[in-house]
């Protein structure tokens, strides 16, 4: 069986990152891509395995030397997905999940790099709201700006292979699961 690059994005809070380990649990032959990003580590987070944190400076040295798949800036940070992290987990024969922005996911499309995309919609634009400030993450501001970015990511949702409402978590992750083992070849779970 041929690994795949499964491309999950959807607006900041939509729940990806809750979705993206059930998933994870559920289908242990999947990696999940470790993205670099310019932004300070939140409480607990681990360099290598959370994100790679880079400065601003590496960060502009890598994208100098085409090192990215994709990046993105969002809320005044960079995030990207280093080649060498896709290659070298599909070169061992994994498939790979890339939990990344839209504009991003848009890049690796733009590529045509063989990957199934799936976005991850709120039940209701208000959701994200609750669950942004929720999180107690970020100021008022910053919220407000995912929210604006948000608004501009729902609009695009129908470019996806696959839309997944996070209405629930359960249901929503074992639509996620279901939808990667079909794309995988492989039978449900029982």
């Amino acid at each position: 069986m041929a690994s795949k690059v499964f491309v999950i994005t959807g607006p900041s809070g939509v729940g990806k990152g809750t979705l993206i380990k059930e998933l994870l649990k559920a289908v242990p032959d999947l990696e999940l891509s470790v993205s670099a990003t310019t932004r300070e580590p939140r409480e607990g987070e681990e360099d290598g395995r959370d994100y790679h944190f880079l400065t601003a400076e590496q960060f502009d040295q890598r994208k100098e030397e085409d090192d990215f798949l994709e990046f993105a800036t969002y809320s005044g940070n960079r995030y990207g997905t280093l080649r060498s992290e896709v290659e070298r987990r599909l070169a061992a024969g994994h498939s790979v999940v890339l939990e990344i922005e839209v504009q991003g996911a848009q890049q690796v499309r733009a590529a045509e790099l063989d990957s199934v995309q799936i976005f991850i919609a709120p039940p209701d634009p208000a959701v994200l709201r609750e669950r942004l400030a929720g999180r107690g993450t970020d100021s008022a501001e910053a919220i407000a700006r995912r929210l604006e970015v948000a608004e501009q990511e729902l609009a695009v949702q129908g470019d996806f292979d696959h839309c997944v409402v996070n209405d629930e978590v359960e249901r929503a992750a074992s639509e996620l699961v279901g939808i990667v083992r079909s794309e995988l070849g492989q039978a449900p779970a029982a």
